[in-house]
């Protein structure tokens, strides 16, 4: 919540959610005994994302879609289209999240007004707000935005890592942008509150993603790797178009969360999937 403004649209965006996808990996194994790998969901390979292996609402699932509630969609999207509702919209009461509690916000809720979000006692969004995980997973992005043919052309068509990650977080034209459209698929509370979304179990495997589609564009010609790698583009805040230009050396913070003795690491450091503290590839 509080590094929001500067993890979005500016030169951290990509470098720092690696980061912070891997200090919940760490955490993950170092606090709860977990001996897998963080897990992606890759975008292009369900077109029907509520009967999805993700969303399906088995044992093995991130938990099944929010129960059905009328409600008429919300935010505006790419050329000023209004995403329509999807199937859900009320608490997940199937899988192993079933029954969640989130604590924390909305601060920027896109929901629909009508389904009666409690709003945060505090006005930062910090207050305890003890309320049930919704979502609305739907198909309006899956079937247009997010095919393999747009992750595909995504990559293949953006020559150098500032108008990547432009592409990536701003819609053009009518075509809604790759990383709002992975996000809003899933959509609900907190799930589709840019603050808050990480409340939102499956962030992680969407982040995840985001981190393998930014490892391929890296690797996408064999004679640029080097130079794909290690560039580092953008601003640094989101608030101001006009801010500082982020440097290779620029630390990223990641405070109480961060692995013990990570905090503060210079982005550069955090450029290649097998430098730095990682060790990894991707399928």
């Amino acid at each position: 919540m509080n590094m929001t403004p500067s993890v979005h649209s500016t030169a951290n965006f990509m470098h720092w959610h690696r980061y912070y996808v891997w200090a919940y990996e760490t955490a993950l194994r170092t606090e709860c005994d977990y001996k897998g790998y963080q897990p992606y969901w890759n975008w292009g390979k369900y077109e029907d994302l509520p009967a999805s292996p993700i969303f399906n609402g088995d044992e093995w699932s991130m938990g099944g879609n929010g129960e059905a509630v009328s409600h008429k969609g919300g935010m505006i999207f790419a050329g000023g289209k209004q995403i329509p509702p999807g199937p859900g919209g009320g608490c997940v009461k199937t899988g192993p999240f079933a029954n969640l509690t989130i604590h924390l916000g909305p601060v920027m809720g896109t929901m629909d007004p009508a389904l009666n979000i409690s709003a945060n006692p505090s006005r930062d969004g910090f207050g305890d707000n003890p309320r049930c995980l919704r979502r609305d997973v739907n198909n309006y992005f899956t079937s247009q935005f997010l095919r393999p043919i747009d992750l595909s052309s995504h990559i293949t068509s953006n020559a150098n890592i500032s108008r990547f990650q432009d592409t990536l977080q701003m819609d053009q034209g009518t075509k809604a942008n790759i990383h709002g459209a992975g996000h809003f698929s899933i959509w609900g509370d907190p799930g589709g509150d840019v603050y808050v979304s990480p409340g939102e179990p499956v962030f992680w495997l969407h982040h995840g993603q985001l981190d393998r589609h930014w490892w391929m564009w890296a690797n996408y010609l064999e004679n640029e790797v080097k130079s794909r790698t290690s560039q580092y583009e953008g601003g640094t805040s989101w608030m101001n178009p006009n801010s500082a230009r982020g440097k290779p050396t620029d630390p990223q913070w990641l405070d109480v969360v961060a692995p013990a003795g990570t905090n503060g690491m210079a982005a550069n450091q955090l450029f290649s999937t097998t430098a730095g503290p990682f060790c990894y590839v991707y399928q």
